[in-house]
Order: structure tokens, then C-alpha cells, then sequence
């Protein structure tokens, strides 16, 4: 299709869709745009925590260069998955969009003859495009038979510490055994007895989320584990059938090349790499002793001083908390959720966190010397 000549465009995702090769092909007032309002994440998802999605502002461009007369718009992966219970459908569903919009210049047997002749899921396929059209049509109708029942929201109960604690407590067992898991609780047991005369437990419920986010660091112990585990087979086999294998991309420490960064780049592992993780598993129990090969990476090191560290600004808190300092300590104890990733992510994540993690204890000491000051000595 040549530039600015495009008569209509089924677009499956808006992002995609307001690209600089799609976008060159649109038109105004000539081009009409099917669109798919849904915006799946894109890759910088995964290299950035900050991501937003650009989904709205896309359909934007895309009205602009069209005109808004010229787009129509729905979500047709929610339609999809919710009436038909895939997301597939919703590419015949938006062709069957385009066709009642009167965009589609063929006759609706020839449409039907096509999806028969191409002989997959025909009967499904016909109904999506008959829900398209029905969308086209009367847009409300199709959204209140999938949209969530009105209901009041009720405010959601915070979670006690006490199921915090359990869950977390089980998969630190797992994950390494239990005198591992009664370090964790005995810590947070100790937060919550000092936060106690305040009244409140925001401090305790920190510590509990995050002392566990950075004693559950994913080693290659912890990766073997999670695979070697039935739930992860019994998953992929209900998501595909028939004859399939797996490959496992990896970068393990001493067998992986480096990129002129000098961060490890994965390489591709085949199915007998289970057998790998059903051994590695059960060698758990060398996580950070002298034996433990892996632990004697800089990256594994790191992440058990990490450990450490906090545990030692959150022994300082436990000694001199007080309604002067509570909120200081809160945000101090929350600092691990910015220590995101793996590997060279996480090491970049680290390093940006660094200064926050330095200005936080320093807000926490200024506030526990400053005075107390009441509120009614504020107001005068």
C-alpha cells in the first residue's frame, strides 16, 4: 500500500497500529481505522518499572491523522476473551467491525465463503465476526454482557500481619528450609512488638513484604526449583497440546559469554536442562555456604549483603521508634521495592536506589532527634 493510500486499516493493537510505516499509509478523511483499544505491553515493560502504557495517547495520533470520524474503537480482546473465551477472536471481530461500518467493500456471503474456506474454527470464527458487527452497530449492548456487575465497593481489609507472615513464612521453607523461614519471622515478630505501642502495624507490614522480597532473591537453586516443580509442567501442558519440547534461555555465571558491558547474555538450553534443575534443586541446601559455587559471584553476594544491610537499618528502628520517626521508617522499610530484576537490570536498579536509600535513613535520624511538637502548639 503507498503512502497516504490506504482505505481502511484492521488495527490488532494501537501501538502497533500508530507506528511511523502505518502511519505514513493513513490519510485524512480518506482512511478509515478498525482499532483494537486494548495495548498490549510492549518490551520496555520489562526494562523499565516506570513504564506506561502509550496505548490512549497512540489512539490519539492515530484520530489526528485520520480524522476521529475515521477511527472506530473498542476493545475487542476483552469482547473476545469474555464472549468467546479467547483473545484470538478478536481479529475477525474486528473485521467483522470494519464490514458494518460499511469500510469493507465485499458482499457479507463472500466474507463467510472466506472464513469457511479457510477451514479453522469456522464456526467460532463467524460468530466473532458477527459480534463485530453487532459491536459496530450497538457498541453498549455488546459491553454490558461481559462488564463487571455494578456492585458497591466495599474498602478492601488490609491484610493482617499474621497471613502476611504464614504465606510467606511457607515459601521461605521451600525455598530453603525452615530454620531459614523462622529468621524471617522472628525479625518481623520483633518490628511488630516495637511498632505495637503506636497503634499501628504499616512499619511491621512493610518489613514483612519486603525483608522476604530480599531474602527470596531468584538463584540458580531457586530457578531450578520453580521448574523442576509439577505445577510449572502440569501449566504448560494445559496452555498447549500435541507434541511440543521446551528450551530454556540461561545465563548461568561460569558458562555464559559477556556483551562489551560485561553483562551475561543468555543462550538456549533444551529439554534435558529438567534433569539439570531436578538435581540443582535439591542442592538447595548449599545456598550461601562455603560449598555454595554460586554464591561466590558478585551478583549472589550483593544480594545476601543486601539482606544484611537492611536488616541492620531496621535493627536501628526497632531500638529508637517513636510517633516522632513512624512515617520516617515506614518509607525506609519500604526502599527494597525499588531493587527490582535480575542480574545487570537489578545491579542498575540497585545503583539508582543507592542515594534514595541513603536520603531515607538520614530523613529517619532527623526525625528522631527532632522535638515533639503537639498539634495544638502547631495551630498557635
Amino acid at each position: 500500500v503507498g503512502t497516504a493510500s490506504a482505505d481502511l486499516i484492521i488495527g490488532c493493537d494501537p501501538i502497533v497500529t500508530a507506528n511511523k510505516e502505518t502511519m505514513l499509509r493513513m490519510r485524512h478523511g480518506k482512511t478509515h481505522v478498525a482499532l483494537n483499544a486494548h495495548s498490549a505491553p510492549t518490551a520496555s515493560f520489562v526494562q523499565n518499572g516506570a513504564w506506561q502504557n502509550p496505548g490512549s495517547a497512540c489512539q490519539a495520533e492515530i484520530a489526528k491523522a485520520v480524522g476521529p470520524g475515521g477511527v472506530g474503537a473498542f476493545n475487542a480482546d476483552a469482547a473476545a476473551t469474555k464472549l468467546m473465551g479467547d483473545s484470538i477472536y478478536a481479529n475477525p471481530m474486528l473485521l467483522g467491525y470494519a464490514w458494518q461500518k460499511g469500510w469493507v467493500p465485499l458482499g457479507l456471503e463472500s466474507l463467510l465463503r472466506a472464513i469457511e474456506l479457510n477451514a479453522v474454527a469456522v464456526e467460532n470464527n463467524k460468530t466473532a465476526f458477527a459480534w463485530g458487527r453487532r459491536a459496530a452497530h450497538d457498541l453498549p449492548s455488546v459491553e454490558r454482557l461481559y462488564a463487571s456487575a455494578q456492585i458497591i465497593a466495599m474498602p478492601a481489609a488490609r491484610e493482617s500481619v499474621n497471613v502476611l507472615v504464614a504465606r510467606r513464612v511457607e515459601f521461605l521453607t521451600a525455598y530453603q528450609n525452615a530454620a531459614y523461614a523462622r529468621e524471617y519471622e522472628s525479625f518481623v515478630r520483633k518490628v511488630e512488638q516495637a511498632e505495637a505501642p503506636l497503634g499501628t502495624t504499616t512499619l511491621t507490614q512493610n518489613v514483612a513484604r519486603y525483608l522476604f522480597k530480599l531474602m527470596s532473591y531468584k538463584d540458580e537453586y531457586e530457578v531450578a526449583r520453580l521448574h523442576a516443580d509439577t505445577g510449572f509442567a502440569d501449566k504448560v501442558n494445559a496452555m498447549f497440546e500435541g507434541d511440543f519440547k521446551i528450551n530454556y534461555h540461561l545465563a548461568p555465571p561460569m558458562l555464559s559469554k559477556t556483551n562489551d558491558k560485561g553483562e551475561l547474555q543468555k543462550q538456549k538450553f533444551g529439554p534435558w536442562m529438567l534433569t539439570g534443575f531436578k538435581m540443582l534443586a535439591r542442592m538447595k541446601g548449599l545456598r550461601g555456604t562455603g560449598l555454595d559455587i554460586f554464591g561466590r559471584t558478585e551478583e549472589r553476594k550483593t544480594e545476601r549483603a543486601l539482606i544484611q544491610e537492611y536488616r541492620a537499618d531496621l535493627e536501628d528502628v526497632i531500638r529508637t521508634l517513636s510517633s516522632r520517626n513512624h512515617a520516617a521508617a515506614v518509607e525506609l522499610a519500604r526502599i527494597p521495592e525499588q531493587i527490582k530484576g535480575y542480574g545487570h537490570v537489578k545491579d542498575r536498579h540497585l545503583a539508582k536506589a543507592r542515594p534514595q536509600w541513603a536520603a531515607l535513613r538520614h530523613a529517619y535520624r532527623e526525625a528522631e532527634d527532632s522535638p515533639m511538637v503537639s498539634k495544638a502548639q502547631a495551630i498557635a
